[in-house]
């Protein structure tokens, strides 16, 4: 029994660890966003808006940006879930967003980008 119960402890840890977002390769693969986007305390809105204090936020609010109809509308609570849908074809789940990128498709990806964005707070520090 106790064989039994430390495997599956060990199974449950490596699992945690096989899903853990590594923000090393989010920040790299932020580089993809950086034409549009910022994060940072020195961030500014630019094509798209700055992504500080994302986690949370809803989609259309951020103060100083003009967002499309569409996006105001959409009223996407961004969390893990809700990114995933989103990045993964932007033009898909809100049609009309001017956001013309065509989607991060890799899972491991996409959490390791969230991982990266929620780290920064709406002042953009960590």
């Amino acid at each position: 029994m106790k064989v039994l119960i430390l495997a599956a402890a060990a199974l449950a840890a490596g699992m945690g660890m096989a899903s853990a977002q590594d923000l090393a390769a989010g920040e790299q693969s932020f580089r993809k966003c950086l034409p549009c986007h910022a994060v940072g305390p020195d961030a500014r809105h630019k094509i798209g808006p700055l992504l500080n204090g994302l986690a949370g936020r809803v989609s259309g609010t951020i103060e100083g940006y003009n967002y499309t109809e569409a996006n105001k509308k959409a009223h996407i609570t961004w969390s893990e879930a809700s990114f995933k849908e989103y990045i993964t074809n932007p033009m898909a789940r809100v049609p009309g967003t001017k956001m013309a990128f065509g989607g991060i498709k890799n899972e491991k990806e996409i959490a390791d980008l969230w991982g990266y964005l929620k780290q920064f707070k709406a002042d953009g520090s960590k």
